[in-house]
């Protein structure tokens, strides 16, 4: 459900562009992992019309609602025989294991993307490439799926921890990418299984470099804590002598498995920025081309410095899904087991964030709710935004 907030922020920098005169498109390459990839390859999608449909997609997240899109399955992780047994009892069809039916959000998914216009628009160069990061179930390593333009140039991967696979990108491969596990059911691409390729690769800025971009949006939906709030977290933290409850805990670990690397890939992007900018203006040209051989070697092209324009949530948004689900969610029409899940989580701690419902509330209210602040946001950075994408052309990536 944080993917909503990276609609809002598409939304806010088409706002502010139009109302300067510029008009679409504004992206070159898509690069997504997760929520992301579902996101990215929609806009790579509708890259024909100037504003990417962006009113239509903030319309398909509105639509979302707990009773049809978020069904709890209480037998989802059993296997073999029983499993079989119990899906013939049901007439259920067959679906992977998970605790939660994702069919509904499968069907939304394909019908949402027109797959034909989507090749369409990489093959006529109105979007050079569109990256989708997967996690390989067996292996570990991160297959970044890529379909590029025909004169596109994508540099090599030199890093055994990733491996790209250049085909036409499909359904499986988003649904992949967003596969979180045990939540949702891993993927079949091909003859190999997928799932959740945020859970090793959240930002997916180096393929997007590799295919050309020299500036990037980033689009991260991770709340950045000041350290008062921290520490206040921490005073607060007294213990009284009672366990976590599991949805408290699913919550953190959703966060730290898909959230904490953004901020750190962004820390060293800056960092390798600053770098070579010092490089630049001490070493003599022929010391600057051996360093950039180094380069050439480690990551297969050379380094140049990137400029950035990064948005963040201005609002903890665990934070925001506990407000809504206090103040706004209608529990009576949830199924039983969901809705006794909901009140149990908000009774035990009716002040606290609700980190799990911020992934997985799907809701079209609070959808709205968190459109609208990446709507806010990019519109606070609207003179950032203007100084981005009006000052000189260059090849330009979201992610």
């Amino acid at each position: 459900m944080r993917g909503a907030y990276e609609v809002g922020v598409v939304a806010g920098i088409i706002e502010v562009l139009s109302q300067h005169g510029r008009q679409g498109p504004y992206f070159d390459v898509f690069s997504g992992t997760s929520v992301g990839a579902i996101n990215a390859t929609y806009l790579a999608a509708h890259s024909h019309h100037p504003d990417y449909a962006i009113g239509e997609l903030a319309s398909i997240w509105r639509s979302l609602n707990l009773a049809e899109h978020a069904r709890v399955r209480p037998l989802g992780l059993l296997t073999g025989g029983l499993k079989a047994k119990l899906q013939r009892l049901t007439s259920s069809e067959p679906l992977g294991n998970s605790l939660i039916d994702t069919r509904a959000l499968e069907v939304l998914v394909r019908r949402s993307v027109d797959w034909d216009q989507l090749h369409k628009n990489i093959d006529q160069g109105l979007t050079s490439a569109l990256l989708v990061a997967a996690l390989h179930v067996v292996s570990g390593r991160t297959t970044i799926f890529c379909e590029h333009a025909p004169d596109a140039q994508i540099a090599p991967v030199h890093d055994e921890r990733r491996t790209t696979s250049v085909e036409r990108i499909a359904p499986a491969h988003v649904l992949a990418s967003a596969a979180i596990p045990l939540l949702f059911p891993t993927r079949r691409v091909g003859q190999h299984y997928y799932c959740d390729g945020g859970l090793r690769f959240n930002t997916p800025i180096a393929p997007a470099i590799r295919a050309g971009a020299e500036r990037l949006v980033v689009i991260s939906v991770r709340y950045a804590r000041t350290p008062r709030e921290v520490a206040a977290d921490e005073e607060a933290d007294v213990g009284e002598g009672k366990d976590l409850s599991p949805v408290f805990l699913i919550g953190k670990l959703l966060d730290a498995l898909l959230l904490d690397p953004v901020e750190y890939d962004l820390r060293v992007l800056e960092r390798l920025n600053q770098v070579m900018e010092v490089l630049e203006e001490a070493l003599p040209a022929r010391d600057l081309e051996r360093v950039q051989k180094v380069w050439i070697q480690h990551r297969g092209a050379p380094y140049r410095r990137l400029e950035t324009l990064v948005f963040t949530p201005s609002r903890d948004l665990g934070q925001l899904a506990g407000q809504y689900i206090r103040e706004s969610l209608d529990v009576d029409r949830v199924r039983p087991l969901l809705r006794y899940l909901i009140e149990r989580a908000a009774k035990e701690d009716p002040n606290a964030e609700a980190d799990w419902a911020s992934f997985l509330l799907f809701e079209g209210g609070f959808a709205e709710r968190v459109i609208e602040v990446g709507r806010m946001d990019a519109i606070a950075k609207a003179p950032a935004i203007i100084d981005f994408f009006l000052s000189k052309p260059r090849k330009l990536a979201t992610g």
